[in-house]
């Protein structure tokens, strides 16, 4: 962590457009993914543009983290978790959901934040088009697949520049959250190391997913 009176591990400087700074995110993934809380993820669909407040994200180091898609080192699939931080990581899970992480750390540095769940900011009615089945708002993108199906989020988006402003999906940096509303717990869906409380949340957030203890279907990033 920082000292920085923003909030804890968050970088203020925003790139173009207000678009999160890559250097921000050249970091370890523990502050890298408290600093995605907060920041706003938008993506362009054939029905408008979607954008959510991320409110839940979870951390996965590497070589030496288990549960992490890196741990037996890089192949085609998880080559963008070894690549320059700011990269979109997207997967394909059950055949049948996509999931969506950020690359951190430094190029050749394994790491990514899956991105769990977010509170919509644009139209519900155009969310609720792309997400007809949800039964609530807080529904729309609670949840790793839910989030990247909202979004429209496919395996063709793997390897995006979130901050590049000329993306189909982009990162801005967002408003800070208050260091009390942060909360930190067990990652959820996972067999190895699932005890590590590398899961953060923002406290009181009705988009954040429930917690599930682990099951040895699943491996995230």
């Amino acid at each position: 962590m920082d000292d920085d009176t923003t909030g804890p591990g968050r970088d203020d400087r925003p790139g173009p457009a207000g678009l999160l700074d890559r250097a921000g995110l050249a970091v370890d993934v523990l502050p890298a993914a408290e600093r995605l809380l907060g920041c706003v993820l938008e993506a362009d669909t054939p029905d408008g543009t979607v954008a959510v407040r991320l409110v839940e994200v979870e951390a996965y180091r590497g070589r030496d983290d288990p549960a992490s898609h890196c741990y037996r080192g890089p192949t085609p699939r998880n080559a963008v978790m070894f690549g320059p931080p700011g990269h979109l990581y997207v997967y394909f899970v059950y055949g049948m959901h996509f999931c969506a992480n950020v690359s951190c750390l430094t190029d050749g540095e394994p790491g990514a934040v899956l991105l769990r769940a977010g509170e919509l900011l644009t139209d519900p009615g155009v969310a609720r088009e792309r997400r007809p089945t949800a039964r609530r708002d807080n529904d729309l993108a609670r949840g790793p697949a839910r989030l990247a199906a909202l979004l429209g989020l496919r395996r063709e988006d793997n390897g995006t520049d979130v901050t590049d402003p000329a993306s189909r999906v982009r990162l801005r940096a967002g408003d800070p959250v208050a260091p009390e509303l942060v909360r930190t717990g067990p990652r959820v869906g996972v067999a190895a190391a699932a005890e590590l409380p590398w899961r953060f949340w923002v406290e009181g957030s009705p988009a954040v997913s429930p917690y599930r203890a682990g099951t040895r279907r699943r491996r995230s990033a």
